[in-house]
């Protein structure tokens, strides 16, 4: 059994065509920046958008021609749309019961699922009572209780605080390994997917752009976009053994290859200098401090130049060197650093 759909939704100049097949236990993680398309395809899933082509099968069955109600669907929605007159017990029951159970085994049900997320203890307080962690739970367990063959969560890890998310990631993560059925998942937030995920695609203006597991995402980006989702310089030029010819130099890397090229490397891997270092390093050019920020416990120095491109540094290396916005620098890369691939 696996799920296979491709949906077409047409909005206006906005056209959705996207296509995938998601196997049984597999989380399927859809990334890319805002009006991608991602929030559509879920909805386009859950029937609460029609399709103006394509098709939604779970195992040869057609979804599509049924109503949302009546499709093996959980949902976890980005603000939990728990019923705020309803207790933790009864919001989990009411998927049960609009599915045909009885009140009381709807009940036992929710019970039931309630335990096995931790709150069995919080049955009975209202969603204004509980945590953002709890009232995720909440909303997944109502999600789960259903017993769908198809799991979607839309951003939901998106409205906890920093230390609640990471509880709840690991927790989520326990969650989906046990879940038998399809899971896809509406994300911004890149080690949401690196963690949870199996597969992760890349959206971008409605079609997919690329997709794979997150180590060969991280490790090959191929827009822009991914390469600054995983935090990498990414450059596009012609390959002639282990060199990238760019537009406006040529890098040194690690690998060989021809052709059509992709050459990306770590903010990490990007020395500053101010005056031209000794030895001239193979990949060097001059470059412009276009800006500083916070990035964890390092500086991240944006440049333009030849290579626009992001390095992090120390703040002693940013005192050390004056690094200031509009500063002149030489900035060099070890070819042992990048990595090369097929565009």
């Amino acid at each position: 059994m696996s799920l296979d759909f491709r949906l077409v939704v047409d909005r206006g100049a906005f056209r959705l065509d996207l296509a995938l097949a998601v196997a049984p236990g597999e989380v399927v993680a859809l990334l890319g920046p805002n009006g991608a398309g991602k929030s559509t395809a879920l909805r386009a899933l859950a029937g609460l958008t029609p399709l103006t082509d394509g098709h939604i099968r779970w195992d040869g069955r057609d979804l599509h021609t049924l109503p949302p109600e009546s499709r093996p669907t959980g949902m976890v929605f980005q603000e939990y749309l728990l019923f705020p007159h309803l207790s933790a017990l009864d919001n989990v029951a009411f998927g049960p019961r609009s599915h045909g159970a009885s009140r009381a085994g709807s009940r036992r049900t929710a019970a039931l699922w309630l335990e096995r997320v931790g709150l069995a203890g919080q049955a009975g307080e209202r969603p204004g009572r509980l945590s953002g962690g709890q009232a995720q739970r909440v909303a997944l367990a109502r999600a789960l209780a259903v017993d769908p063959s198809l799991l979607l969560l839309d951003e939901p890890l998106a409205a906890l605080d920093a230390h609640t998310r990471l509880e709840i990631r690991s927790a989520l993560r326990r969650h989906l390994a046990d879940f038998p059925g399809a899971t896809v998942m509406v994300t911004h937030d890149p080690l949401d997917a690196m963690v949870l995920a199996d597969r992760l695609v890349v959206i971008e203006g409605g079609t997919i752009v690329q997709e794979g597991g997150p180590a060969e995402i991280a490790r090959r980006p191929r827009t822009d976009y991914v390469a600054r989702l995983v935090g990498l310089n990414l450059y596009r030029g012609t390959g002639s053994d282990r060199a990238v010819k760019l537009e406006a130099l040529t890098l040194a890397t690690a690998d060989r290859v021809e052709g059509p090229a992709h050459v990306a490397f770590p903010p990490s891997a990007v020395a500053l200098y101010r005056t031209r270092p000794d030895g001239s390093p193979r990949n060097l050019w001059e470059g412009v401090i276009d800006g500083l920020e916070q990035h964890g416990d390092n500086i991240r120095v944006r440049l333009t130049g030849p290579l626009d491109a992001a390095a992090d540094v120390t703040p002693a290396a940013v005192a050390a060197l004056d690094l200031t916005p509009g500063a002149r620098v030489w900035v060099s890369v070890k070819a042992t650093e990048t990595r090369a691939y097929p565009a």
